[in-house]
This record gives C-alpha cells, sequence and structure tokens, in this order.
C-alpha cells in the first residue's frame, strides 16, 4: 500500500504527527531508523518564518538524509501563510507542506486558528487556496490536517474536505474527533470514513493508533489511504517498525526486553545532545521522554525519578546501567493511551467567531511569533 504526495511515493502510508517539543530532528532520525514513512517537524508558526526568527528558523532543521523534508505550517493570515509557503518553496527548506487546522489549544483556537478556523469558511478557503498556489511553481506537494469541527454542533470536517480539495491540496487528514474533546474519549473512525467517501484526494486517518493492528483495522474499517501517528510513538519509536511489518503483510509486534528499550533510550539521549550542541539542554529535553519508554514497566520509583532529571550522558547511562535488561516488555501496556489524555473542554474562540461563516476577516492578533504550538 502507497501513499501519493505530489510525485513522492510514500511505503508504508504512515506520517508521524508533527508533536511541540517532540518531532525534532532527533526523534525524527529515531524513528526513521525503524520504518517508512513521512516524519514531520514540528509546527512552524507562518509569521515567525517570513520574520526569520532564530529560534524558528533553527527548528526548520532536517538531517543530511531526510530525503523527503515535511514541515507544519500554522498561519492565520491568507497572504502571511503564502508568503511562508513560497519562502519555503523557493529556498527549498522542505518538500512537503502540512497546513494546521488541528490544534485544540486556547491560545490557538482563541485566534482563530487551528481547529477553530475551518468554521470561517471563506477565510480557510483563501488560506488554503494561497497557499497551494504559492507552492505550485516548485512542485511542493501541499496538504492539510484537521479536526471534526468545534464540537458536535459545528461540524466542518466535510466540507472543509472539499473545499481544500478544490483548491488542489494533495492529501487531506482528519484528526476524529472535536476541537472540544482536545484528546479525551475515543476517536470517530466514522468519520473518517465518511470524508473518504466524500473526496477524491488521499485521506489519512488519525485517532487512537496506538498499536500497528490498529493502523491496518482504520484502513479496513474506513478505506483510508494512510494512517497519522501521534501519541501511541511516544516513547517507542519502534511502533514504526510494527508499522512497516503490517503493512508489508508480515504480522510481527516489536515486544523489546527493558534492555534493548535502555539503548534506544540511550539512542534518542545522545541524538538529542547532536541536534542541540549542548550536552545539558539535550539532556534536559529528554527528561520528560522518561515515563513514557518505561510506562508499565516494574522500575522503582527512586530510579525513575533520577532518571527524569539526569544531567549528563554518563549519568544516563550509569542509571540505564541498572535496569534488568531481561524484563520483556509488558504486554498489559499494549493499546493503552500513552501522552495527553484531558477531559473535554469548552473550547475558546474570537468574540462572535460562531456569528458568520462567511465572514473571511483575518482576526486582530491572530498571528503567532512562536513556533511549536
Amino acid at each position: 500500500m502507497t501513499l501519493k504526495l505530489g510525485t513522492h511515493a510514500v511505503t508504508p502510508p504512515v506520517v508521524l504527527a508533527p508533536m511541540a517539543g517532540i518531532t525534532n530532528v532527533a526523534f525524527r532520525r529515531l524513528c526513521r531508523e525503524q520504518g517508512g514513512g513521512v516524519y514531520v517537524c514540528e509546527m512552524i508558526t507562518t509569521r515567525a518564518l517570513v520574520e526569520r526568527i532564530p529560534k524558528t528558523l533553527k527548528m526548520v532543521a532536517f538531517a543530511e538524509d531526510e530525503d523527503f523534508r515535511s514541515l507544519q505550517l500554522y498561519g492565520v493570515d491568507p497572504d502571511v501563510t503564502a508568503a511562508a509557503v513560497r519562502m519555503v518553496a523557493e529556498e527549498g527548506l522542505a518538500d512537503h507542506i502540512d497546513l494546521n487546522f488541528g490544534c485544540p489549544v486556547p491560545k490557538v483556537t482563541r485566534r482563530g486558528g487551528g481547529s477553530a478556523l475551518p468554521w470561517r469558511r471563506k477565510l480557510f478557503g483563501r488560506i488554503v487556496k494561497q497557499a497551494v498556489e504559492a507552492a505550485a511553481p516548485a512542485g511542493v506537494p501541499l496538504t492539510i490536517k484537521m479536526r471534526k469541527g468545534i464540537d458536535d454542533h459545528h461540524l466542518t470536517y466535510v466540507e472543509a474536505g472539499l473545499i481544500a480539495q478544490d483548491a488542489g491540496v494533495s492529501a487531506v487528514a482528519l484528526h476524529a474527533r472535536t476541537a472540544e474533546q482536545r484528546y479525551s474519549g475515543q476517536a470517530d473512525w466514522e468519520a473518517i470514513a465518511t470524508l473518504k467517501q466524500a473526496l477524491d484526494v488521499p485521506v489519512l486517518g488519525n485517532g487512537d493508533i496506538w498499536e500497528a493492528s490498529d493502523a491496518l483495522r482504520m484502513v479496513e474499517q474506513t478505506g483510508c489511504d494512510g494512517v497519522v501517528v501521534g501519541r501511541g510513538c511516544l516513547g517507542r519509536p519502534w511502533l514504526f517498525a510494527d508499522l512497516e511489518a503490517a503493512f508489508a503483510g508480515r504480522p510481527t509486534q516489536a515486544l523489546p526486553t527493558l534492555g534493548e528499550v535502555a539503548k534506544i533510550m540511550s539512542r534518542h539521549a545522545y541524538l538529542l545532545v547532536d541536534a542541540l550542541e549542548d550536552e545539558k539542554h539535550g539532556c534536559a529535553d529528554f527528561r520528560k521522554h522518561v515515563a513514557w519508554y518505561l510506562k508499565g514497566f516494574p522500575v522503582g520509583g527512586d530510579l525513575r525519578r533520577s532518571l527524569a532529571m539526569i544531567s549528563s550522558l554518563a549519568e544516563l547511562d550509569d542509571l540505564l546501567a541498572k535496569l534488568d535488561p531481561a524484563e520483556p516488555f509488558p504486554r498489559e501496556s499494549l493499546g493503552q493511551p500513552r501522552g495527553r489524555i484531558n477531559a473535554p473542554g469548552k473550547v475558546s474562540l474570537p468574540y462572535g467567531w460562531l456569528d458568520s461563516r462567511d465572514d473571511d476577516t483575518v482576526p486582530e492578533g491572530a498571528e503567532m511569533e512562536n513556533s511549536g504550538g
């Protein structure tokens, strides 16, 4: 099964979802070492990119061996978004651009961005159309990622998908939750099936893919053309090896021992230090991954806390050596949610946002200067 994005063939049809503070060049390399797919960098804010903010430019970093560089942009102003896309295309900063219309974070939606934006269908249409036109001369495929809508009373995904298709996008990805749901409850895979039936361009499904078997089940149940994996790979980069095997028809699943997990943890930390060019900062960035890697393993609280407070690679390796390398993978943790699991919450929106679907005015102060979500 192969996914086509422009002239690029993606096998297996798997996309690593951009996650703030996670999908940097180090984590992407770690995942790419496991299997094929598209590995998207952290979300980049269009205004910060156009204004060439140093921190943002540093985030638009790809390893030399990343042969299909994928970048996600967030913007609310059609002109600024087009300028950012044109910059990426003309300067060869990436080979694929995804537009974010799925983020449910209040600081994003209260500005009219992310998962709030498709409600304003004319503004949404302008953004996507201008972005596609800006990417076209360089042959850079442009896709969008969105949610079902703001809440169950304000669903937008089918109409937004049709608008994006008419604008010329290469594919549409749907996280099958509303913004109100955030990351709670179960994803509505039926919505993915509905969108697939409505569109001619490839549709990617996102939501509740914890194991490779979930990805195959989603494709079977919805007919989607590929899957987007987010929280399911946290502390489990080998999931991409499972996905590659599953889509190739090999029913295998990696169940690494604690010793094998420790080796991957060390590899991850060393990659972060190399990417950030600073041992202290690299180790600090790695700390948040410790709980995900050790989830379900019988590791004592003191050792867990020490691992989550490391300040050097030598300290990390010393602590990892104290783990029982023969400890088997905890099967009871398979299929369990990882990462953010929060309660539904009222969506923060600009004043009067729901009053008119055809108002294409850009909200005042909508553009964000900080990248990464």
